[in-house]
């Protein structure tokens, strides 16, 4: 992953054009170009997102390209696989550029599916974990591939309470105890 060298404020990310497609989130102000998805990630995100639209609207669903501004040291925006929005985010947005900043109340659950690589099993395990819980989202999913297991994070009293689920075991969402799927059905997606 390429970074910059200069760091950005907020407002110079939200307004940084290098006239090309790649995708950045901003960690302290520099820029990291974030590498495209594997296959089996966007199976899995596109998988959820599908069982998600099968019972609430599908105009609280993000897939990708909706970003998340967190707290940090300096400037940190984060492009979360699949967001739950609530109905006063999603008034909040207005329709404008797909990016969740700081006054916004947060979504209701961010899924993030974990690339290979320490790198990136860092940052979805520790990093944004306490980002996302700073932020005040109700409820965050870690989905690993490589572990085989979901970690589903709960927010209470400011901080996440963990409950891992793997095999044929049910995940059970606080959130959504609608949806009905086990860890095996949601990592099949990827088969």
């Amino acid at each position: 992953m390429a970074t910059t060298t200069k760091r950005l404020t907020l407002e110079e990310y939200l307004n940084y054009d290098d006239g090309t497609d790649t995708r950045y989130e901003l960690v302290d102000g520099a820029l990291v170009a974030m590498l495209p998805e594997s296959d089996r990630n966007n199976l899995i995100a596109i998988f959820l997102l599908l069982e998600f639209a099968k019972v609430i609207s599908a105009r609280l669903i993000r897939h990708k390209d909706t970003e998340i501004v967190v707290i940090g040291h300096r400037a940190r925006v984060r492009l979360p696989d699949l967001l739950v929005l609530t109905e006063d985010l999603l008034v909040a947005l207005g329709g404008k550029r797909a990016t969740i900043t700081p006054e916004m109340p947060p979504p209701a659950l961010v899924v993030e599916v974990v690339s290979p690589g320490k790198t990136n099993e860092d940052r979805d395990y520790r990093y944004k974990r306490s980002e996302y819980a700073a932020r005040g989202i109700a409820e965050h999913w870690i989905v690993d591939p490589e572990k085989a297991q979901i970690t589903l994070l709960t927010l209470v009293d400011g901080l996440y309470e963990e409950t891992v689920f793997q095999g044929a075991e049910e995940v059970r969402s606080p959130l959504f105890p609608i949806v009905k799927l086990t860890v095996e059905q949601i990592l099949k997606a990827a088969e």
